[in-house]
């Protein structure tokens, strides 16, 4: 990890090889901690450079500063990835920092992924002091910094996109997300469990849906609260 002199609007910090702005508003915080330290998204940026290869598309559910975004872009291509992110506040330092990192072409959706039983075109977020922070909002609660972002079904963007590899960490909001099966085109998955915001039934109820799914614990990009799956078998190629 390098760190170069901001200015007085960021300072700029280099991840295996990916410069990362953070505005003045994340100074001092534990986000910075970890880019200090270079733990910032390490387990997710290893799974990403372990098993995504040119070509294959790629779906990131909650893209933070847009650190995992460019290293996915850059294994993939920018073209073939979507990157997801609810916290309005957060879209444009991840598009500064996907240009900063010649990731332009990576395509940023602004919306909270919700499971396909989901209603209504929008729903509650707390977009939260620092991103992490950033949840949906359960039912019965209103935080001062609630607002209201689109809902994206996790069912339309698996169909849209048909991506090839998954990375998740959505602040306990993959609990939604695994009622079905999915598709065959997922050949591998990478999400950040969060056992605070669910009963532990709800990691079981993961774990059920990628085996119905065709899809096993991957011990290579799985490492404490990091989970990963791994398609087992044949593929077809596309």
């Amino acid at each position: 990890m390098t760190r170069q002199g901001g200015s007085a609007r960021m300072t700029v910090y280099t991840l295996k090889g990916i410069e990362i702005d953070i505005p003045d508003w994340l100074r001092d915080t534990r986000i910075e901690e970890k880019l200090t330290s270079g733990d910032y998204e390490n387990k997710e940026s290893n799974a990403a450079l372990k098993r995504i290869k040119k070509g294959w598309r790629v779906l990131e559910i909650g893209a933070g500063l847009g650190y995992v975004s460019a290293i996915c872009g850059q294994a993939a291509g920018a073209e073939n990835v979507m990157s997801v992110e609810a916290n309005p506040r957060m879209l444009e330092p991840i598009r500064q920092n996907l240009q900063r990192n010649g990731q332009g072409d990576v395509t940023l959706v602004h919306g909270a992924v919700v499971g396909d039983a989901h209603l209504t075109e929008s729903v509650a977020f707390r977009a939260g002091s620092l991103f992490w922070g950033g949840a949906l909002v359960e039912e019965g609660k209103a935080p001062d910094d609630l607002v209201e972002v689109p809902a994206v079904p996790i069912g339309h963007l698996l169909a849209i996109h048909q991506p090839h590899f998954v990375m998740m960490d959505i602040e306990g909001g993959e609990q939604f997300l695994f009622d079905k099966k999915w598709p065959k085109c997922v050949r591998h998955v990478v999400l950040e469990v969060h056992l605070s915001k669910y009963p532990r039934k709800v990691l079981k109820k993961i774990v059920d849906c990628m085996s119905r799914s065709g899809l096993t614990y991957d011990p290579a990009t799985s490492s404490g609260r990091t989970l990963g799956f791994m398609r087992v078998g044949k593929v077809k190629k596309g």
